[in-house]
């Protein structure tokens, strides 16, 4: 399995992972079609998609993983926003989205990010460090699905405030 960044020819194959895996999801309505791969592609054409990797073996694209910046009480802080994570729906369950979430954390990291936020399950993201900060809210949603990790706590001050993501997220 290979974690790279996207490239230009990858994108219609992003679009088409990112439906899937989302198509039928539980936290749709019954009968709703997927919007994350258009978000993605707005955060493209907005030039606020900061990280954009792919998981690809000897089939082709199985994964993408999505990171956009964020702002906690209006201003920008160096967090990003981690989502959508996608993985074909015959290749879940085998690490794929794991792999991604750790590969894009890393490659944040290092590029000096001060965290990253998601909106998702508290259990199964804990094991890459997340956890819900009360001085960070997302309006509207419980707080303890509303996670974050912050990279080097000592040296980053944790925002305190909402966070609110980039307008392609309100599809």
């Amino acid at each position: 399995m290979n974690i790279r960044l996207e490239q230009a020819d990858d994108i219609n194959t992003i679009c088409d992972v990112i439906y899937l895996a989302f198509e039928n999801h539980p936290h749709h309505q019954l009968g709703a079609k997927p919007t994350e791969h258009l978000i993605v592609n707005d955060l493209r054409t907005a030039g606020e998609l900061t990280l954009s990797l792919v998981a690809q073996d000897e089939t082709g694209i199985v994964g993408h993983i999505a990171f956009s910046p964020v702002m906690v009480a209006n201003k920008h802080c160096n967090f990003f926003g981690l989502g959508p994570v996608s993985v074909l729906p015959q290749r879940q369950n085998e690490g794929i989205g794991a792999k991604l979430i750790h590969a894009g954390l890393t490659a944040l990291k290092d590029r000096g990010a001060s965290g990253v936020v998601l909106l998702g399950e508290p259990q199964y993201y804990a094991r890459f460090g997340f956890t819900s900060y009360p001085e960070l809210t997302f309006p509207g949603v419980p707080a303890e699905y509303f996670v974050a990790t912050v990279f080097n706590h000592k040296d980053n001050a944790l925002p305190t405030g909402d966070v609110t993501y980039h307008r392609a997220f309100e599809q």
